[in-house]
């Protein structure tokens, strides 16, 4: 067997970072938070020492599934604003709303940001939940209220549409997301607002 290259070694350490992230993401949704570094482990079939080479404990861990969820909503924000710089109409607004579940469902990291903001990150530290309410008040809340140009209200009603619904499809374990259908019911709730 030959000896692995250095690009093979650090292929091998990022996807067993990004299994580590994705196993921690689904285990806070089971556990409200409170799981252990050898569950996280026993689950992504690792080792515990391997687990705890990369993350020596749960709060590190924490801290990095949820700056990799920021980072991936924050794409998603940038590259629609981006894409709709004039003010944008209903339909452009469903597209947004499809992306964000669209990632939300393949990604529980990126979703985990959302859900942990309607609650007002309270799973985290002190210090750690005034960072990350800024964070997404700067990066993920303000680009996209002053895109949509609405209300805080219809906003906040169109993301607890969006939160709450992808959160029964995490709970439940369903298969599938209908990411039309809450697009919609999400559009429904900016429309009551108005």
């Amino acid at each position: 067997m030959s000896p692995r290259t250095k690009e093979q070694n650090e292929l091998i350490r990022i996807q067993r970072r990004e299994q580590i992230l994705d196993v921690a993401a689904r285990s806070y949704f089971r556990t409200g938070g409170s799981f252990d570094i050898r569950d996280v482990a026993r689950e992504a079939k690792l080792g515990y020492g391997t687990v705890y080479h990369y993350y020596p404990n749960r709060h590190l861990l924490i801290e990095d599934v949820l700056g990799s969820g920021f980072e991936k909503c924050e794409q998603v924000i940038e590259k629609w604003t981006n894409s709709n710089r004039s003010n944008p109409d209903d339909k452009q607004v469903l597209t947004y709303c499809i992306a964000l579940l669209q990632l939300w469902q393949s990604d529980a990291r990126a979703y985990l940001v959302y859900k942990m903001a309607a609650e007002h990150y309270a799973g985290l530290p002190e210090k750690d939940r005034y960072h990350a309410k800024k964070r997404f008040m700067e990066r993920l809340y303000v680009p996209l209220q002053s895109a949509t140009q609405c209300e805080d209200d219809q906003i906040d009603h169109m993301l607890a549409v969006l939160v709450g619904c992808c959160g029964l499809y995490y709970y439940a374990g369903n298969s599938d997301l209908d990411v039309n259908r809450i697009a919609h019911l999400a559009m429904q709730a900016i429309k009551k607002e108005s």
